[in-house]
């Protein structure tokens, strides 16, 4: 396969016939695993680096990617060092100087960033391309698995991992779909032309990329001018955005309770939900959530709305298929649910935006009336923290009792006066304790929680274990 590609960088011709060995810089994140298992499946042969080891590089490395930790390019396996056969693929999540980085822009490397290689790989595919600051995991994956339920399929490219399949990969090559999380960080979505573009919510975020919510709305604006004429537009309703599509593209709207998709009828018993889904092809009744929260309420809506504008359209498959969807790891994940109705309840989720939080405790509040629900949250990047400190506050001031833990920094370096403590202050709970990570197993165990909900992108579902454990004590 020969493209010629052009994006914010450069122009590059591929030929992916040429290349054998693909090595990837920060393979450990779960965008970056998709690419490493779709080369595999492919038949290269893969490595990489990333920081720390963590359970997705010991999967990746028992499914055949050579990892290395340690950033040295001393560690760079003899079978990547010919730039006449090696791809490099890099996130932006890691630093621009990092010596395994430079070592292949150095020495004459054809170096990608993975939306690159992702939309060099989709461009020949009819593409179900979902962005948003939240909920594009889940309606991505919901739809992955609608298709991937009937008789067309997909190839899928997710920022989650699919309970069902324990991947967050999926692969048919007879499949001329592809659902792809498109992720609006460092404009990262730019690189992809969509078929059908979906977009889920425009909540400021990445502002220490983007600057300001105005320079935020006009990426996710340029966005939409990549469909492709022919294909369609599906975006929230009472979104801040003001889309700018090609002519033959199609527009329609999506959400809980109006516009073009939209459910109905909804029911609640016993711990499930149940509704009906209404699209311009037709209602489909009784659709019964396999993850019943409500935000997956909306999530479900926006999803079936992708695949009703493709072939993969058969109410009974999407029924049945949106029932059966087990959900994604950490995205409203429950760890812990024992058998006798007031026992320990353990719930993880992935929520790092401040309307993701106030969406998460919702939800666990709908589904466990009356019950007492403790939140630990884990702050990620410094730069969010500072942006969002009172919008964080105000949606943890909901949960009956806080832990909140010190800031997860990930890519970033410190910045001076932000710490959780920002946070912590205006939090209008009473029964709150702001804690180092290191000590959250010992407090959540002497505090004897109902209902745990861990909250962060960052490492405090790690702890999830530990704190099973520490009940079992």
């Amino acid at each position: 396969m020969s493209i010629t590609i052009k994006n914010t960088e450069n122009i590059m011709n591929i030929d992916l016939n040429t290349i054998h060995n693909v090595y990837f810089v920060g393979a450990g994140g779960i965008g970056m695993a998709a690419l490493e298992r779709y080369f595999l499946a492919k038949g290269k042969k893969v490595a990489g680096y990333d920081r720390t080891p963590t359970a997705l590089t010991e999967e990746l490395r028992a499914e055949g990617v050579e990892m290395t930790f340690d950033e040295s390019a001393d560690n760079i396996p003899e079978d990547f060092r010919d730039p006449a056969t090696t791809l490099v693929v890099y996130t932006p999540a890691v630093p621009a100087d990092l010596p395994i980085l430079t070592y292949f822009r150095d020495n004459g490397f054809e170096v990608m960033k993975r939306a690159a290689v992702l939309g060099l790989i989709t461009r020949n595919s009819r593409s179900l391309c979902f962005a948003g600051t939240h909920g594009k995991t889940t309606t991505s994956s919901m739809a992955a698995h609608i298709l991937n339920s009937g008789s067309i399929g997909c190839n899928a490219f997710l920022g989650g991992e699919l309970i069902n399949y324990g991947t967050n990969f999926l692969l048919k090559p007879s499949s001329d779909f592809s659902v792809i999380e498109a992720d609006e960080f460092d404009r990262s979505f730019h690189h992809l032309t969509p078929y059908i573009a979906v977009i889920t919510a425009t909540d400021p975020d990445h502002l220490d990329i983007y600057g300001t919510e105005e320079a935020y709305l006009e990426s996710f604006a340029h966005f939409t001018e990549l469909i492709r004429p022919g294909g369609a537009l599906i975006v929230h309703e009472g979104l801040k955005l003001h889309p700018r599509p090609q002519d033959g593209v199609r527009v329609y709207t999506y959400s809980r309770d109006k516009g073009d998709f939209h459910a109905k009828y909804i029911r609640r018993q016993h711990g499930s939900i149940t509704f009906d889904i209404v699209t311009p092809r037709g209602t489909i009744r009784n659709v019964n959530l396999g993850v019943p929260v409500e935000v997956n309420i909306e999530n479900a809506v926006a999803a079936v709305a992708a695949v009703c504008l493709t072939d993969g359209w058969d109410p009974t498959v999407i029924r049945e298929a949106i029932n059966s969807y087990r959900g994604t790891k950490r995205r409203f994940e429950t760890h812990l649910k024992e058998d006798n109705g007031a026992g320990h309840i353990i719930i993880d989720d992935y929520a790092h935006h401040p309307e993701e939080v106030r969406k998460s405790i919702e939800s666990v509040k709908a589904l466990y009336p009356g019950r007492r629900l403790t939140v630990a949250f884990q702050p990620h990047l410094y730069s969010r923290t500072r942006d969002f400190a009172p919008e964080f506050a105000d949606a943890l001031s909901a949960a009956d009792s806080l832990v909140l833990l010190d800031i997860y920094p990930a890519r970033e370096q410190p910045i001076e006066g932000v710490t959780s403590q920002i946070i912590f202050d205006n939090v209008k709970c009473s029964d709150k304790i702001l804690i180092p990570k290191e000590k959250l197993v010992e407090t959540l165990k002497n505090r004897n929680f109902d209902i745990l909900l861990t909250l962060g992108a960052g490492d405090i579902n790690t702890f999830i274990p530990r704190i099973i454990d520490a009940l079992d004590d």
